[in-house]
Order: C-alpha cells, then sequence, then structure tokens
C-alpha cells in the first residue's frame, strides 16, 4: 500500500484563490509593497497621459523592478517569466503579467525620477528607527559595462585601419575607372565596397575624434592637478622655511596616445583593473554606508577608475542628504581615497577623517597593536597631522577597524547573494540611475532584515 499525497491539479477552486494567501506574513515581497506605497509617486504617475488603453500603475512596476534586484531577476524578460512562476512576483503584480517592453520602457523612462526615491527610503528608515548617521564608511567596486573590451578602438588601430581602407579604396577607384570592368571579380559592386568603406572610414573618424577630446580634457586635469601639486609645495615651503624633498612635479606631456581607445558599444565605459587580476570594460560604482545599519546613504557611479577624486563628490553628496537624516560626523575611507587635500576638504566640511595613510600589513606584532598613543599634535597642527594623531591613537584604530566590516560586505551581498556584477544599461547616466535602483533595493532589502521578528 502507497503512502504518498495524492496528485490532482484537475480540481477547481471553490472560491476565488487569493494572491494575499499565498505568501507567509514576514516575507521581502510584503515589505517592498509596503514600502513603495508609502513613496510619493506622484512624479512618476503625473507623467501618464491618463487616455488610451489602461496602463499598468508604477507602483507595481517599480515594486517588481525593485524585487527583482533585490532577489537575482535583473532582465524584463525574467522579471515577465517570474510573473507567471514566482508566487513573491504575482504577489506584487497582482496576478496581473506585465510583458517585458512594459518593464524595460519603465526603466528606461523612470530612471531619474526614481533616483530621487533613494531619499524617501532613507526617511522611512529614519522614521523606522533603523538609520543613524554620524559614523560612514566610503569605498568603491567596479562593476562591467554592458560591452566586451574587444569593442574598444585604441588610436593606434584606428590610424592603421584608416591607412588601410584608404589605401583599398584608391584601389577601388582605379578598377573601375578601367574600361567595361574587365578585372572586377564576379559577384562584386564597386559602388557598394566603396560605400562601405567610405562608411568605416566615417565611423573611425568619429571615433578618433571622441579619442582626442578625452585627450584634451585628461590634459586640463592633469594640468589642474600640476598647478595643485606645485601650490601645495609652495605652501609647504612657506610655512615650514624649507624648500620640499624630492624633485619638483613635472607638467602633463598632453597630447593623444596610441594605447588611447573608446569602446564602440558603450563609449562611456572605461578600461579598468578587475578584481582577481585583469582589465575590462567597467564603471567605478561608489557608495557611503553608515556604520551601525550598513544601509548605504549615498551613491554614485563615475568613469575614473582612480578613487582619489571621488571623495570630495560624496562628502557633497552627504551634506546634501535633508537635515532629518542627521549630519556625518566622521568618515572611514582606505589609502585609495588619501591625499592632504582630501583631509583638508573633509576637514573644512566639518566631517572628521579617517583615512589610511599607506596599506596596513597583515599580521602586526602585538606591540604594535597595543602601542601607546604619540605625543598630541599642537594646536597649530596642519589637518593632515591631526588625522594622522587620531589613527594612531586606540580610539581611533577602533574606529577605523569599522571600515572593513562595513562597505564591503554590502559589496559583497549586492554581488554574489543579490547576483549584480554588470550593468544592463549602457551610457554613464544610464549607469548612474541603475546603480541608484540596485542601492534602494539594497537598502529596502535591509530594512527588511533589521525588522524586529
Amino acid at each position: 500500500m502507497s503512502n504518498f499525497r495524492p496528485i490532482n491539479r484537475d480540481t477547481g477552486f471553490l472560491l476565488p484563490p487569493s494572491v494575499d494567501e499565498w505568501l507567509p506574513q514576514r516575507h521581502l515581497a510584503r515589505f517592498v509593497v509596503e514600502v513603495i506605497d508609502g513613496l510619493d509617486l506622484s512624479e512618476l504617475v503625473k507623467a501618464y497621459r491618463g487616455s488610451g488603453s489602461a496602463s499598468y500603475h508604477p507602483a507595481m512596476l517599480l515594486g517588481l523592478m525593485v524585487y527583482g534586484y533585490a532577489t537575482k531577476t535583473f532582465s524584463s524578460r525574467a522579471i515577465e517569466r517570474a510573473s507567471y512562476d514566482s508566487v513573491a512576483f504575482r504577489f506584487i503584480a497582482g496576478n496581473e503579467h506585465p510583458d517585458h517592453d512594459t518593464i524595460a520602457t519603465f526603466r528606461k523612462r523612470f530612471l531619474p525620477q526614481i533616483q530621487a526615491l533613494f531619499v524617501d527610503v532613507l526617511k522611512l528608515a529614519r522614521t523606522m528607527g533603523m538609520l543613524k548617521l554620524g559614523t560612514v564608511a566610503l569605498d568603491g567596486t567596479k562593476v562591467h559595462a554592458n560591452a566586451s573590451r574587444h569593442s574598444a578602438l585604441s588610436y593606434g588601430h584606428a590610424k592603421k585601419i584608416e591607412k588601410q581602407l584608404k589605401k583599398e579604396v584608391q584601389q577601388l577607384l582605379r578598377l573601375a575607372e578601367q574600361a567595361d570592368g574587365i578585372n572586377t571579380p564576379d559577384g562584386m559592386s564597386i559602388p557598394e565596397e566603396l560605400e562601405r568603406r567610405e562608411l568605416r572610414l566615417a565611423a573611425i573618424a568619429e571615433a578618433k575624434a571622441k579619442i582626442e577630446a578625452r585627450a584634451e580634457e585628461r590634459l586640463e586635469r592633469e594640468q589642474a592637478e600640476h598647478q595643485s601639486k606645485l601650490a601645495a609645495r609652495a605652501e609647504q615651503e612657506k610655512r615650514t622655511g624649507k624648500k620640499p624633498r624630492g624633485r619638483p612635479p613635472e607638467p602633463p606631456a598632453g597630447g593623444v596616445q596610441d594605447k588611447d581607445q573608446v569602446n564602440l558599444t558603450d563609449e562611456d565605459s572605461r578600461i579598468m583593473k578587475a578584481a582577481g587580476g585583469g582589465f575590462d570594460q567597467c564603471y567605478n560604482a561608489q557608495a557611503v554606508v553608515a556604520t551601525g545599519s550598513m544601509l548605504i546613504v549615498a551613491a554614485e557611479v563615475t568613469q575614473a577608475a582612480n578613487d582619489k577624486e571621488q571623495l570630495l563628490p560624496m562628502i557633497e553628496k552627504l551634506q546634501g542628504l535633508p537635515k532629518e537624516l542627521g549630519r556625518a560626523k566622521r568618515v572611514l575611507a582606505d589609502s585609495g581615497y588619501f591625499s592632504e587635500r582630501n583631509v583638508e576638504q573633509c576637514a573644512a566640511a566639518k566631517i572628521e577623517p579617517l583615512i589610511a595613510t599607506g596599506r596596513t600589513p597583515h599580521h602586526v606584532s602585538w606591540k604594535q597593536r597595543f602601542a601607546a598613543a604619540p605625543k598630541s599634535p599642537p594646536d597649530s597642527a596642519t589637518p593632515l597631522q591631526k588625522m594622522a594623531y587620531r589613527l594612531k591613537t586606540p580610539r581611533g584604530r577602533k574606529l577605523y577597524a569599522l571600515r572593513k566590516q562595513t562597505p564591503e560586505p554590502v559589496f559583497g551581498i549586492i554581488k554574489s547573494v543579490m547576483g549584480y556584477r554588470q550593468c544592463l544599461l549602457r551610457g554613464l547616466e544610464s549607469a548612474k540611475g541603475e546603480w541608484n535602483l540596485v542601492t534602494m533595493s539594497w537598502n529596502i532589502k535591509r530594512m527588511f532584515a533589521l525588522q524586529p521578528c
């Protein structure tokens, strides 16, 4: 005699099924719906004409995307399939099934408006007692662009191809001048071949112009950095009365280098050093994380591979947060953000910096770990000298130890658990909007975890 439960797929429901009964009361999908229902979506609602066939409500579409990004379901086609296959997605969609075109269009169209909702979610977290600004940690991570590094065209290779195409055009023109095209291969159309090469030459010329424009921007940036370094050396000489050690900084050379390149798939992306070695087309995603709650309070995406120039923009983002969220008093960052200028800018913004001045060696001896704090710096000490002293005090070491356990686990969960390692959208502005959507989804997921059971 078998002892199995019977399988019956033909029994009908006596009463209409309710999607509310399909999920446990404590479920991330329910929390996503509750949070989004508490947001002001008037800007999204007003964007609809109100005529024609009825549209899906933006609250439902936004809920599908937030839950999708929080649970490793990013593409519009995958979300559409999940609206049939997943109980949680069916709950959020109210048993509706928006097609992938609708979802993709909504995401692309409303990224700027969704960006404003990031702060509204932080306000909700503050109201729920989950967010407290004070000590925050800043870090960056490379996110792969939706482009292959093999689609990049370097300036040197562009010149080589351009020279070859111009040579082929001359050969085709000479072939066309011959009477009756005696030497023309069968099936070959000289006008079509000429047109194909002219189009390629135009594309290469456009790519070269973009590379040259980037080189000019780089020269302006390097000149500004050079002047800043010269001014810092002059200020140091004036303060100490001694000539600074080392050679004066060399002025930037400028000009386009053969290795300068542009990606033909996503021209806004840049070649960056990827985790695990090698280089790839990436964006540099930045995040400021509150140490207590591990909620992201500020996020940005940049084309710069180096983090050193990202500290001031992120400080400005922190200062731009609403007053009801509180004020960041202290920022932790690794040595990639260290420079004397950055330390001074933090001090000017009345934020205490704790930025590593260099790489900390592993397995330091107990004598170094428990060494007494050095003598306090004088009142006339520079912001850098004061920060270096704070980093050597027991309190400073304890605070800086929070850095590794704050943003790095957040990035690890976003990439490994949520599965977000590559942008779906192309272009810098779209990448910024998508990273904002990712970080907002993380915050909602984290708020759900912080709820009392």
